[in-house]
């Protein structure tokens, strides 16, 4: 077997998760869907973001909120 292993389910790397998004899911980072995924995780009380910490956990969430920061900082 050769090439890079497969990439975890649940990304534990800022390295993860941007391979994640822009390689598997084929989203790419602009500046405008990084707000919008920032606005959208940082209303804690919204249907979306209950349902992704449910699912995910708190640690996970506030994973995902700094790595879209950090994708930000990077976009400039």
């Amino acid at each position: 077997m050769t090439g890079m292993p497969p990439a975890p389910v649940i990304p534990r790397s800022y390295a993860q998760w941007r391979h994640c998004i822009v390689h598997e899911c084929g989203l790419t980072l602009t500046a405008a869907y990084i707000a919008e995924r920032l606005q959208a995780l940082n209303q804690a009380d919204s249907q979306e973001t209950l349902r992704f910490r449910r699912l995910y956990g708190d640690a996970h969430w506030q994973a995902v909120c700094g790595w879209f920061a950090q994708a930000r900082q990077e976009a400039g």
